[in-house]
């Protein structure tokens, strides 16, 4: 089986709690710290903590992330932990060297990983004290480099984010059989599936008021768990995604890790030129850095809605024979892409029928 882990804010936390607790209590250098995950609990391991001066103490630990392809594998995360009178706020986050900051300036700490510090720490500041926290991430630069995070308005640096404490291995093949057996469970009661790409499709989905009975989370795996609702005798699948990550299938990707192939520009210029658009337009979306800032220049073409149109009934065509080439099924697929915000920008004829089956 592979092994999880726990995604970057969940160490922030440990070392800021590590370096709190030894400044109360000179606790031995190699330890380990409870933190709650909101659910849950963990105990995390860290490497190293030390007073700098009376109010003041810095901690190390090492990310993570279990069994997953994931760059901040063994990164540090110092986390420098000041006491003073208390101020307006109990406690005040800082982005120190390599944590990403905003185009604002502010630290690039999200809901999350700041409800995180908020239950950890909080308890154990005393009334008449504020503890200021600044996050380090030595390699955070160099890392963030090879990340998009720079097109999403995050600088100088990683970011502390996600909606979850477990970083569940994604990229492990036993984790695709856990995903069929789960779809399998769900398709006795639910024959008309949903199909959710990432936490966002969840989000997503429950804004919509689609049963949780119908929801199938797929990972990366689209393609094999299509031929998994086909082989299990579903009457339809609604793919509700992202649409930087869903408008691969227009291009025959049916494993959307970006591990393994990203050309949703190169897709998305296709369809442009099948719209009717012209080569300015199909230049500006090449030289777009994420698909949501090509959708945007679309928009300001006037040509948008005509392409993601013809790039929903794409997927939702290549979806049907994928399937049916792979499991001799005629499956009824619909799509619906919206934006990195939970926006709906595009949904096919088929995608409205099958939303009207779930209300």
């Amino acid at each position: 089986m592979s092994r999880t882990g726990y995604t970057l804010p969940v160490f922030a936390v440990a070392a800021a709690k590590a370096a709190f607790m030894h400044l109360g209590a000179n606790i031995e250098s190699h330890l380990r710290v409870e933190i709650d995950l909101l659910p849950g609990k963990a105990e995390i391991s860290v490497l190293q903590v030390a007073m700098l001066e009376p109010e003041s103490a810095l901690a190390i630990t090492l990310s993570d992330p279990g069994d997953n392809l994931d760059l901040t594998r063994n990164t540090p995360i110092w986390a420098w932990v000041r006491l003073s009178q208390r101020q307006s706020q109990a406690l005040i986050l800082e982005a120190g060297e390599g944590l990403g900051k905003t185009i604002s300036g502010e630290a690039a700490i999200y809901s999350y990983a700041r409800r995180l510090f908020d239950a950890n720490l909080l308890p154990l500041i005393p009334p008449d004290q504020t503890a200021t926290v600044s996050i380090i991430l030595p390699e955070g630069r160099q890392l963030a480099q090879r990340t998009s995070n720079e097109a999403f308005g995050i600088v100088e640096g990683l970011a502390l984010l996600g909606t979850s404490g477990i970083s569940q291995p994604l990229s492990a093949a036993d984790h695709l059989e856990e995903l069929r057996l789960q779809l399998q469970a769900k398709v006795k009661d639910s024959p008309d599936l949903v199909f959710c790409i990432g936490s966002n499709g969840m989000q997503v989905a429950q804004r919509l008021g689609i049963p949780e009975s119908a929801i199938v989370q797929t990972g990366n795996w689209i393609g094999a768990m299509l031929v998994e609702a086909g082989l299990t005798h579903a009457n339809s699948v609604l793919l509700l995604g992202y649409q930087g990550k869903l408008i691969k299938l227009a291009g025959g990707i049916f494993n959307v890790s970006s591990h393994l192939a990203d050309a949703k520009l190169e897709i998305i210029g296709a369809a442009v030129i099948a719209a009717g658009g012209d080569l300015e337009a199909v230049r500006t979306v090449l030289d777009a850095k994420t698909a949501d800032a090509a959708h945007q220049k679309l928009m300001e073409f006037g040509v948008a809605e005509s392409v993601f149109e013809i790039l929903a009934d794409k997927i939702s065509y290549k979806a049907t024979a994928y399937v049916q080439k792979y499991a001799n099924v005629a499956l009824k697929v619909g799509t619906v892409l919206f934006n990195r915000k939970g926006d709906i920008i595009s949904q096919d004829s088929q995608a409205k029928e099958l939303l009207r089956k779930q209300a």
